[in-house]
């Protein structure tokens, strides 16, 4: 038995019902997406321009969705 005694005013704020469906994730989860099948693509046939294309819109997709979470168009970190 533990001997720590929530209350409710202790308790955290209830998390947001988006379940991730922001705009930032959305640009996040499609770049990286069309970018690994780029990498795939380059990779399978092979040809290093994919291969090097894929990974930069990878990296940008990151990129894109971390400025888009901190304009406010992604999920509340807390």
């Amino acid at each position: 038995m533990s001997s720590i005694e929530i209350e409710p005013h202790n308790l955290p704020d209830e998390a947001p019902h988006n379940h991730g469906r922001t705009t930032a994730a959305w640009v996040s989860n499609v770049g990286i997406a069309v970018g690994a099948v780029l990498v795939g693509f380059g990779i399978a046939i092979p040809n290093h321009v994919f291969t090097w294309i894929g990974g930069g819109l990878i990296l940008l997709s990151l990129a894109a969705g971390a400025a888009l979470r901190a304009l406010g168009h992604g999920q509340a970190l807390g």
